[in-house]
């Protein structure tokens, strides 16, 4: 399974969202959205929470702890 940094690269690519677009989302800067992409950095709680709504994707998927990307 894929990890946090990993699964955050794919979803970038596959969505084709903007990084800029993504970060403004999460209410963090430009530089600290890039640092979750490269490892360097992970959100908080509700950072991880509003990626997850962001891509439509399950905590467990992004987080890598699942390949089933559906929520329940």
């Amino acid at each position: 399974m894929a990890n946090f940094s990993e699964r955050l690269s794919e979803l970038i690519q596959s969505s084709g969202a903007q990084k800029k677009e993504i970060a403004e989302y999460l209410d963090v800067t430009y530089r600290q959205f890039r640092r979750y992409e490269t490892g360097d950095g992970k959100p908080d709680f509700d950072g991880l929470i509003k990626l997850a709504d962001f891509f439509d994707v399950s905590l467990d998927y992004l987080v890598g702890r699942s390949d089933n990307p559906e929520r329940r």
